[in-house]
């Protein structure tokens, strides 16, 4: 029996869905710590938002003016394309659709570039960063998101493999069809649903 095939057995010993997990994972109480570089380190009131493009009101927000917006708690599983998966795992934010309306949208926009800090970039359809679950999270599990995390504010997709949740989110830019971000131009897939196993170009 492989590693996989018991961890399954595991999640169902538990009393959990095994459908819960994606093929390919497997399930840990941890939440690792993958990255490319070093983390960033903010003064108080360094950090802000930009949203930009295809927008008729380009703005930007500071973490406070973030943190002042309606905001929801929500609870999901994450999957991280390394092949571990996370459940239950609760996140505070706002919605991106919410920042999306106050910027208004142009009809020629399909899809968004996350932009985080050090220059990384990874690319979502519009579709999928308007959903009920998609956010712009500044709070994990009742606390700050720590800065090894992603924080001081991260996106937040959990239908998407995690690498398309930005860590240190700077700006979110709509533009007008797809391309690919850091990670996208280095092999990984363009959409990457974990439950289709799209990890890589060719999945």
């Amino acid at each position: 029996m492989s590693f996989f095939e018991r961890n399954r057995q595991e999640i169902s010993a538990k009393g959990l869905d095994a459908s819960r997990l994606p093929p390919g994972q497997y399930l840990t109480d941890r939440f690792p710590v993958l990255h490319v570089g070093d983390i960033p380190d903010y003064e108080p009131g360094q950090w802000n938002l930009n949203i930009f493009g295809l927008v008729d009101r380009p703005f930007t927000l500071t973490l406070d003016e973030l943190k002042a917006l309606p905001s929801v708690s929500l609870t999901f599983d994450i999957h991280c394309v390394t092949k571990w998966s996370k459940f239950d795992t609760t996140w505070r934010g706002v919605r991106v659709r919410e920042l999306f309306e106050m910027a208004g949208v142009q009809p020629e926009a399909t899809h968004v570039m996350e932009h985080a800090e050090f220059g990384y970039t990874t690319n979502v359809p519009l579709a999928d960063i308007t959903t009920d679950e998609a956010l712009v999270a500044y709070a994990f599990e009742g606390e700050e998101i720590t800065a090894e995390h992603g924080g001081p504010v991260r996106i937040v997709i959990p239908h998407l493999y995690f690498w398309k949740s930005a860590k240190w989110l700077r700006g979110i830019e709509l533009i007008p069809k797809d391309a690919p971000g850091f990670w996208e131009r280095n092999g990984y897939h363009m959409y990457a649903d974990p439950f289709k196993e799209q990890r890589f170009w060719n999945d």
